[in-house]
């Protein structure tokens, strides 16, 4: 499905799917996409948001590919996760390209959000995805500006809930 730009950079001219979706191939297929669909369209902020990330395919080569040819000026990212192990034993490309891109990249651990409070989401100026049931990933994929608010909004909240987590380096003694 494709439809034009609604305001240029940062919107994304998509190609991504809409609608209501299920099935956990899909989900990792439109991961996939938003990932290469931000590089190509140059969405300046991206939040991705789980639980743990744990069955995301972030560690891909094209994942961390289509984030490393999105990253550069003007660009930011935030991740929030209730815990952030998972991520980094799964996904060691990804942790590399977050030592590089450091000042793109901030993280929030939600420890205190329980269940489905803390939205397993990307959200964009331009497009969302919203697992609403993480067991049977069903997802909606959106454009609609009143769904993109309300999830903004949602994840600010858990954001302010949070702190600072997965940082780019470990000191140690």
């Amino acid at each position: 499905m494709s439809q034009e730009s609604e305001s240029g950079k940062g919107t994304p001219a998509l190609a991504l799917p809409l609608g209501r979706l299920e099935g956990r191939q899909v989900f990792a297929d439109l991961v996939r996409q938003a990932m290469i669909c931000a590089a190509r369209e140059g969405w300046t902020h991206i939040v991705l948001s789980d639980a743990d990330f744990a069955d995301w395919p972030l560690g891909e080569r094209v994942v961390v590919d289509a984030l490393q040819a999105w990253a550069g000026r003007g660009r930011h990212i935030q991740f929030m996760a209730r815990d952030f192990g998972p991520l980094r034993q799964l996904c060691p490309r990804l942790v590399q390209w977050r030592v590089t891109w450091s000042h793109l990249v901030q993280a929030h651990a939600c420890t205190s959000l329980v269940g489905t409070e803390l939205p397993s989401a990307i959200w964009s100026p331009g497009w969302t995805l919203e697992r609403l049931d993480t067991l049977r990933c069903t997802l909606v994929a959106s454009v609609d500006a009143r769904r993109r608010l309300a999830l903004k909004e949602r994840l600010d909240t858990c954001w302010a809930m949070g702190s600072p987590s997965f940082p780019a380096t470990t000191l140690g003694l």
